[in-house]
């Protein structure tokens, strides 16, 4: 039970601009609050409901019903029209993030809070962070993320990259009271223009990159990185990629107490030298100030130096040595679905697994692929439905260029028809000579791959990567890219 002052702050919110203003009230500030939600099916007696207003809906469409549950008052952006207590803010969305910090005692500032955004790369670099402080600074680290969420090494299912504030808050709380030291999590820029991380304190923020993704919600690229870029208003020490065009932008307005950058081609202040690609693992030189050393990770990709580089960067920020980052790095097996290699024994093939679902992402992987591929790059691939349909022939036009072959397939078509999306795709591959074929059935199309594979050849499955489903018309279905591989290799071998 709280009070609803404390709710709203505790201390002084009627007299402050904390991004909570109070337009209006008719509510007892010092009334008990069982509980606060902002789903209105799950209001009971004396509960706090949040009208929150969406992309999707509008809470203020609920607070009748939250009424007739029980709800003892209403936070919203407009007043309820039948006189019920309620606090009128100008911006419920962002109160709710405040309201949640109250209502879990603000456990981010119990634990050091380390963001990662940018389009890729951040999943991996969560992992190889969360390594590293493991096994060098003696850490227990919380991981929230894409794949899913962990406390020390437990494995907590996750259904959104960076969860709703609220619910962020009660995770946090979690984590703190299991003992974490530090939480490492992606933050999507739809956390950050939704106020999902508003009030959190990072010790640390990370900038990987920017590519073409999310317009069909920031709609232009500027908008993308500007979001991307509330980040480095939020942290006391922006880390970020000084190779990546956008940089300049996302750094123009920042606030962080200290700036440090990362590169592979240039000049910074963490610098990755005699980079070498080989099949199953990358080796580089890190240098730093005065500090030197080799670094050896298992992941087979170019982008992985990066994902290495910000990994290395925030942790030494942090006090890890370099040396000691590259030791605890040499022990990382790889993140699932990222750069991942399926066993496939006794076929002279090499199928490689990746979550590239985007045009930067597909772009970097089969680049990845072509450097140590000893035959052909077979890049198999679809795109997602009800989501930005401008990179589809993007995407067509980047297989067709990288690829010796291309199998144009389903991703998660959701509600749209799987053959409008490839259409869409196959659109990016007029103008080239690269021999494809179309197989809307993910299943089949894998078969297909590795029936038509060659000796030296490496098959990239790209976009579903970690995901263990196919989501059609909003349901799941089971489709785990890794046991498809292991079975048909089975019934192929008998």
């Amino acid at each position: 039970m709280m009070k609803l002052r404390e709710l709203l702050n505790g201390l002084d919110i009627l007299e402050t601009n904390a991004g909570l203003d109070i337009l209006e009230t008719n509510a007892g500030l010092d009334s008990d609050i069982r509980e606060v939600r902002y789903d209105s099916r799950l209001v009971e007696s004396g509960d706090l409901f949040i009208a929150v207003t969406g992309a999707e809906t509008d809470g203020h469409k609920y607070i009748p019903m939250a009424r007739e549950k029980g709800a003892a008052c209403v936070l919203c952006e407009r007043a309820p029209e039948d006189g019920a207590p309620f606090v009128r803010v100008a911006d419920s969305r962002r109160a709710l993030a405040v309201v949640g910090g109250n209502r879990f005692d603000h456990p981010a500032r119990e634990m050091t809070m380390i963001g990662i955004t940018g389009t890729s790369g951040k999943t991996t670099s969560t992992y190889l962070i969360k390594s590293i402080l493991e096994q060098k600074a003696g850490a227990k680290v919380g991981l929230i993320g894409t794949i899913q969420n962990m406390i020390g090494d437990r494995v907590l299912h996750t259904e959104r990259t960076t969860p709703e504030s609220f619910e962020l808050q009660r995770l946090l709380r979690e984590m703190a009271d299991a003992g974490c030291t530090h939480v490492v999590m992606e933050v999507s820029s739809h956390a950050l223009m939704l106020d999902r991380v508003y009030g959190i304190p990072f010790a640390v923020g990370i900038y990987t990159n920017l590519s073409r993704d999310h317009l069909d919600f920031h709609k232009t690229m500027e908008a993308y990185c500007d979001a991307k870029a509330l980040l480095m208003r939020q942290c006391d020490v922006g880390i970020y990629n000084a190779d990546d065009p956008w940089a300049e932008r996302l750094m123009a307005d920042a606030t962080c107490r200290r700036r440090f950058s990362y590169s592979v081609n240039g000049q910074a202040d963490l610098m990755a030298k005699n980079v070498a690609l080989e099949p199953g693992c990358v080796n580089f030189d890190a240098e730093a100030d005065t500090e030197w050393c080799h670094v050896h990770v298992g992941i087979p990709a170019l982008f992985t130096v990066y994902n290495t580089l910000d990994a290395m960067a925030c942790c030494w920020n942090l006090g890890v040595p370099l040396a000691e980052c590259a030791d605890a790095l040499a022990q990382n097996h790889g993140v699932k679905g990222r750069m991942e290699i399926i066993p496939t024994p006794g076929t002279g093939y090499t199928v490689l697994n990746d979550y590239a679902h985007k045009p930067d992402a597909l772009e970097k992987v089969l680049q990845s692929a072509k450097a140590f591929a000893k035959g052909r790059v077979v890049a198999l691939f679809g795109c997602g439905g009800d989501r930005d349909k401008t990179k589809r022939p993007v995407m067509g036009e980047i297989g067709a260029r990288l690829a010796d072959f291309v199998i144009v397939t389903s991703d998660n078509p959701r509600t749209e028809k799987p053959e409008a999306i490839i259409d869409d795709i196959l659109v990016g591959l007029k103008g080239y000579d690269t021999p494809y074929a179309v197989i809307p059935d993910r299943v089949a199309a894998i078969h297909y791959a590795m029936d038509h594979a060659q000796p030296g050849d490496v098959i990239v499955l790209a976009g579903k990567g970690h995901e263990d489903y196919q989501e059609i018309d909003h349901k799941h279905y089971p489709m785990d890219e890794r046991v498809i591989v292991a079975e048909h290799l089975k019934e192929t071998q008998k």
